[in-house]
């Protein structure tokens, strides 16, 4: 076992409980409330008592992770792991600190791999590692693990919309909008499967049908900017310009420092600065801002 220091000082609660089980209980009960500082120290009174004690670790883990001490969370978790390496929830939880916090992708599938070992068909687990070899960019392994949650939970979105970023980033475009579909047959209103399918679409010069994406994800976050300004060059790109002047003016609206630049720099945008409107629009901009520049004439 990795020795821990249970370094937090202690203070006296309310309630002194002097064997490990009332220690233990308390902890879990400040817990449960949200005093997280004071359950980390009945946890680590616990271990005083019973330094062998599995739920004490994996508990103390959880108070730890709260606390944002991520560092010393994954510690009480090995430490649970050796006291019970059978234990499914402390190689999980190590795992999903490793993945979500401390972006350590290798070690997360190590944990993922432990837990898997006691439940092989468990659908988080395999989630997870897909998302720890997803984010590491080993996209053909993420792709099989995401496969495999697909067999063990048919028809879930999170899968389906993750198999499609993997498959989109290695090239699979067809594939990857099929798995986009999928999910919004799940989820019909959501709004990263249709800016997904918006961004391939646009990228396989299918501007029209790209167009209508962004529109359904718009009506999902009205005020995306991403999808605003993607709109606006697909509409640029087809010669509607009053549609993609009144898109271009919404994304500028909503996040000027980025997108009056990239507008100014973006050649479909070319014919779109003879208008007076838009000029008007972007001097008054910088006019407000105390930004001499002027727009792009």
């Amino acid at each position: 076992m990795r020795q821990t220091e249970l370094a937090t000082p202690y203070r006296a609660l309310e309630c002194r409980p002097d064997s490990y089980y009332d220690w233990y209980q308390q902890g879990n009960l400040l817990r449960i409330q949200g005093h997280y500082r004071e359950a980390l120290i009945s946890y680590e009174k616990a271990l005083e008592y019973y330094p062998k004690d599995y739920w004490a670790w994996y508990k103390r883990g959880m108070t730890l992770e709260e606390l944002g001490r991520y560092q010393e969370a994954v510690t009480s978790y090995e430490n649970a792991s050796e006291i019970q390496p059978n234990n499914y929830w402390a190689w999980y939880d190590q795992g999903c600190v490793y993945l979500e916090e401390l972006q350590e992708y290798e070690k997360a599938i190590e944990c993922f791999e432990k837990a898997l070992t006691v439940y092989p068909n468990d659908y988080w687990a395999y989630y997870r590692k897909g998302e720890a070899y997803r984010l590491s960019g080993n996209y053909d392994q993420a792709i099989a693990l995401f496969n495999k949650t697909l067999e063990l939970r048919s028809g879930d979105y999170w899968a389906c919309y993750r198999r499609g970023d993997c498959l989109r980033e290695s090239g699979q475009l067809e594939a990857a909008l099929q798995d986009y579909q999928t999910a919004l047959e799940i989820k019909p209103h959501d709004y990263w499967a249709w800016y997904q399918k918006g961004q391939i679409l646009q990228q396989l010069n299918q501007i029209s049908e790209a167009i209508d994406c962004y529109e359904k994800a718009l009506d999902a976050e009205p005020e995306d900017h991403y999808a605003w300004y993607h709109k606006a060059c697909c509409e640029a790109q087809l010669e509607y310009f009053d549609q993609a002047i009144a898109s271009l003016k919404k994304a500028i609206n909503l996040y000027p420092e980025i997108y009056i630049e990239s507008a100014k720099n973006n050649a479909l945008f070319d014919s779109l600065w003879d208008d007076p409107n838009l000029v008007e629009f972007i001097d008054r901009y910088h006019q407000t801002h105390g930004n001499g520049n002027k727009s792009k004439q």
